[in-house]
């Protein structure tokens, strides 16, 4: 049976805007408690007031003292840290001979590093209590062929975290944390300067709909209950029971 988040304390990176805030909210709805992380503080606040009180604290996840304070905030607030979910990151296309490699560089820190700042502020704390997961929010672009290539250079960020999330899910499966990847298909957010915010998206001869940020989040809440190591979502119409089947 998938385990209760009631009063559980999971921290939320990217969690002002798109799938972050939908998995806070969804959070808040379940009983847990949740921390806010993202760079734009005012929305950060005006979340924490809708959630009652939720610890918010403004984050840059690619500066490691920041991610350290962050962990440091929930412990100092609740006294434990369960969850983590990092999902902040950015989306881009490129044509080859337009990629910056100065801006790919801080991409890639966004993308993947920060991903390493966050298990390492808070793996004590999980060590301590000899529990913990932790979720990372992949991308389906990494399985789809996209005609113009010009995703590449983007999903190659998350290829890159696939691998390191699997890495980590084998060196702390003896310390009691498990570790999931949650890959979501489009989604309607902010994501990509907005391209996917839309009822539909052409993309080629196929019409896609994009997922709801609330879809996905069910599912990370259901990463967060069940510990499994890998879930993709799949392509196409929302499907109803998805989320919830473990």
């Amino acid at each position: 049976m998938p385990e209760s988040l009631t009063g559980q304390v999971v921290i939320v990176t990217g969690a002002s805007s798109g799938i972050g805030a939908a998995t806070v909210r969804l959070l808040h709805a379940a009983g847990a408690h949740p921390v806010l992380a993202a760079r734009r503080a005012d929305r950060l606040d005006a979340l924490s007031e809708e959630l009652g009180g939720a610890l918010a604290v403004p984050t840059d996840v690619t500066v490691p003292a920041q991610v350290r304070a962050l962990a440091e905030a929930t412990m100092e607030r609740h006294g434990r840290i369960d969850g983590l979910v990092n999902n902040a990151g950015a989306g881009s296309t490129f044509r080859i001979e337009d990629l910056d490699p100065d801006d790919y560089l801080d991409l890639y820190r966004l993308n993947v590093i920060s991903v390493v700042n966050g298990v390492q502020a808070v793996l004590p704390h999980m060590r301590k209590a000899g529990h913990g997961r932790i979720v990372n929010v992949s991308s389906g672009s990494v399985q789809t062929a996209e005609t113009n290539g010009l995703v590449g250079p983007y999903a190659a960020t998350k290829a890159a975290l696939n691998l390191l999330t699997h890495s980590i899910g084998l060196q702390l499966a003896a310390d009691g944390i498990e570790v999931s990847l949650v890959s979501p298909r489009i989604t309607a957010t902010e994501f990509n300067d907005g391209a996917y915010d839309r009822p539909s998206i052409e993309m080629g001869a196929v019409t896609v709909v994009p997922h709801s940020p609330a879809y996905v989040g069910r599912v990370i809440l259901r990463a967060l209950r069940t510990g499994e190591a890998r879930i993709d979502i799949p392509a196409g119409p929302e499907q109803p029971d998805f989320p919830d089947a473990g």
